[in-house]
């Protein structure tokens, strides 16, 4: 599983494994049922501290987007893929707010902002 983390972002850790994970399931790159590595496992490639692993594998269980099966591992559960793309689609619109109202403040326009969003969005893939 390809999960990239930036020791730069004021995101904790767990969060950052968390959030790639959820976007994982909800673009169906991980399917229902699939077992996710171990916690001691994705600490290791990710060379993290397996709490790390442990409080992002949690956190999943609790947003019901991972289940735990005793003495199995971690699995993707059933989910509502709509609900949870809303989910995602509302934590895109809540940072795109924050970033026009900067821009707003600054006078960059309407097309500088634009540009800068297609040239993230491309430098993704």
């Amino acid at each position: 599983m390809n999960i990239i983390i930036s020791n730069s972002s004021n995101i904790p850790i767990y969060e950052q494994i968390k959030e790639q994970i959820k976007s994982k399931i909800v673009s169906n790159e991980l399917k229902e049922n699939e077992l996710l590595p171990s916690i001691r496992t994705l600490a290791k490639d990710l060379r993290c501290s397996v709490i790390t692993t442990k409080n992002a594998y949690e956190e999943l269980v609790k947003e019901g987007y991972v289940k735990n099966v005793p003495s199995k591992g971690f699995y993707i559960a059933k989910i509502n893929k709509e609900i949870a793309l809303e989910e995602q689609l509302s934590k895109i619109e809540e940072l795109l707010d924050k970033a026009v109202a900067i821009a707003k403040m600054n006078n960059i326009d309407k097309k500088t902002l634009k540009e800068m969003l297609n040239i993230l969005y491309e430098e993704e893939k």
